[in-house]
């Protein structure tokens, strides 16, 4: 990263998320004169708006759900109750502890300079905020994604919900049409579904968590069907939303039956889109709706501009951007020393009860490439610890290539995020299910089911 005196900045960050906030700290601590700027909140999504704050009300709505069935343990429950704006306090005080959120000042702490507005590309090394011009040598553009309204009639002219704004209700509503069946709309219908909404959630694919395996989605169908009254709308293809009184009229097709129901909100769950509205043909910067394009470096067509995190259009992990934003400040930094992100054994995560967890190549994946594979499939009930803590429902699943490395993994399971990276370390470093299996598991701990899986294929 050479130094120019003649521009204001050596780096100019776009986007103070998870995608920006690493590469700016690093940078401005190896001495570079670093400006970040924000459109939104400082700290961007996943701290102020999803990872953090709907993680924190998921916890307080499995910990009530959990006490308000302790009548089989022998506990006395059943006038357990709760208060949603002390939920909310919650939620806030979560969101503050971490540190991320709306974090301005640790910026400036790093000697950064903090701008927060919407930056457009003037030129390839200019940029306008607030009518200010700035220049630098360097950018990094890691302005995320955001929602948008799938392309249904009359959704326009209602009010509807978005994962970030139901966060913000005085309270939940008493029933809830979510569009989208991925990780975000199924934690969301479990959460509400606890504190009392009656949720229906639509999707397009034939399941639930579609990018998961198929025994995913099928058992969390099940799970909140029976357990929280969810009504999940599978091959489902919403078609109208009209206010009807206080609430709404949601028409959808189903096995090619049209349906209407009244529902309280609607709750758009699907279409985060890359935010690339930032002037980037100002700076040669090669991009489509879906994303920009970078190289393996994440260097864009622009030499001197690299980009991160959801801007690219691939995966939403907060994990997966810090990776990348780590990267991107490496080859910025040495430029002849320059390293490529390594995304194999990332883990995706849903944060339901029970906890789903998967990482390596699917069962999909491995059809789609042609691969042989050996699978096998370990029921949590046959561990002991399912008697212990009477929970029977989930699984783990291991594939395996022919000679027996593991290939992907899927948890369903309390604590799954946690069992999974045992499974993460395998596939990463290559592993074989008889290495896995071998390896001592602590008695009465879910992990046994990693052992007992991966034992199957040994």
């Amino acid at each position: 990263m050479a130094k120019k005196t003649s521009f204001d900045y050596d780096l100019i960050v776009i986007g103070s998320g998870a995608g920006g906030s690493a590469a700016a700290t690093i940078a401005a601590r190896a001495g570079k004169k670093v400006a970040i700027i924000e459109a939104d909140t400082f700290g961007g999504d996943s701290p102020n708006w999803s990872d953090v704050p709907t993680k924190a009300l998921l916890h307080a709505a499995q910990l009530y759900d959990e006490a308000r069935h302790g009548a089989r343990f022998g506990l006395r429950s059943t006038t357990m109750g709760y208060n949603y704006p002390s939920l909310r306090a919650w939620k806030d005080l979560a969101v503050k502890r971490t540190g991320a959120g709306g974090n301005r000042r640790y910026y400036e702490g790093e000697g950064i300079s903090t701008f927060n507005g919407t930056a457009h590309f003037l030129t390839p090394n200019e940029i306008s905020v607030n009518r200010r011009h700035l220049s630098a040598s360097h950018f990094l553009i890691a302005t995320g994604s955001h929602w948008v309204a799938p392309n249904i009639q009359g959704l326009d002219d209602v009010s509807y919900l978005t994962p970030r704004t139901i966060l913000e209700a005085m309270r939940p509503p008493r029933s809830l049409y979510i569009i989208g069946g991925g990780t975000i709309g199924v934690e969301i219908a479990q959460l509400m579904a606890i504190f009392g909404t009656k949720v229906y959630i639509a999707e397009i694919a034939s399941r639930l968590l579609p990018q998961e395996d198929q025994e995913v989605g099928v058992l969390m169908e099940r799970m909140l069907r029976e357990q929280k009254g969810v009504t999940a709308l599978t091959q489902t293809r919403t078609l109208m939303v009209i206010k009807d009184g206080v609430g709404k009229r949601v028409t959808y097709t189903r096995g090619g039956v049209e349906k209407s129901i009244h529902v309280d909100d609607v709750l758009i769950a699907t279409g985060r889109v890359p935010t690339v509205d930032i002037g980037l043909e100002n700076a040669s910067v090669e991009y489509t709706p879906k994303g920009i394009e970078v190289d393996e470096f994440l260097q864009t067509s622009a030499r001197h501009i690299y980009a991160a995190g959801d801007v690219l259009g691939h995966s939403s992990h907060t994990h997966t951007a810090l990776l990348e934003s780590r990267i991107a400040a490496n080859n910025l930094l040495h430029a002849k020393d320059r390293i490529t992100p390594d995304y194999t054994a990332t883990p995706k995560l849903t944060f339901t009860y029970p906890g789903v967890a998967s990482v390596g190549l699917s069962e999909d994946d491995c059809l789609k490439r042609d691969l042989r594979i050996n699978k096998s499939i370990a029921p949590l009930n046959i561990i002991a610890r399912s008697n212990t803590s009477d929970f029977r429902d989930g699984f783990v699943k291991v594939i395996a290539d022919k000679k027996g490395v593991l290939l992907g993994a899927t948890v369903v399971a309390p604590h799954a995020a946690e069992i999974i990276h045992e499974l993460t370390l395998a596939i990463k470093y290559q592993l074989t299910a008889q290495q896995v299996a071998s390896t001592p598991h602590a008695f009465l701990s879910w992990s046994e089911a990693v052992r007992v899986a991966c034992a199957k294929l040994s």
